[in-house]
């Protein structure tokens, strides 16, 4: 099975992963996670856990955007907090709950020690449901090469990107 990794032009280039996925038949959306970075890859906010989660959730809103997905579509998120104060957590907590509105998704808010930008204290990944995406998105035409593609979403009015790795497989 091909896995479809989504990048998207309205998010920092430089960062080593993609910004979601999609496995066919392409019904479920796979984010990274979302990080508090600029349009340069910086950090925002620094020493602000709202003002980074703020950005935070805004960035995840962009990637399920190229996916074609909404937070209405989100099936699940998980809200990271460098810190060890409750206090915190519960901040971060409080911008995502507003931006998701009425949709009160499953989600697990976890304090770690540390993530992965310096001066970077919170992160949000989701797991979302795009019903109709997989007739959007074209199968590779050659399983030997990879290749990126594009399409617009006709709901969302989107552009999705598609990277194509023909080296990649989900095992059932």
């Amino acid at each position: 099975m091909t896995v479809n990794l989504i990048r998207s032009d309205s998010l920092y280039a430089g960062v080593p992963y993609a910004y979601a996925s999609i496995a066919a038949p392409g019904s479920l959306v796979f984010t990274a996670g979302a990080c508090p970075l600029d349009d340069n890859g910086q950090v925002v906010g620094v020493g602000d856990v709202r003002a980074q989660a703020r950005l935070a959730v805004a960035n995840l809103g962009a990637a399920l955007a190229a996916a074609g997905a909404t937070f209405a579509d989100v099936l699940k998120t998980t809200v990271l907090v460098a810190s060890t104060r409750q206090a915190d957590l519960v901040a971060a907590w409080e911008v995502v709950e507003a931006a998701f509105g009425g949709h009160d998704a499953p989600s697990t808010l976890l304090g770690v020690t540390v993530l992965g930008y310096r001066d970077q204290l919170v992160e949000i990944e989701a797991v979302a449901a795009v019903a109709g995406l997989a007739g959007l998105l074209p199968g590779p035409p050659d399983a030997q090469r990879d290749h990126v593609e594009q399409a617009v979403h006709p709901e969302l009015e989107a552009v999705v990107t598609v990277q194509f790795r023909a080296d990649r497989e989900v095992l059932a």
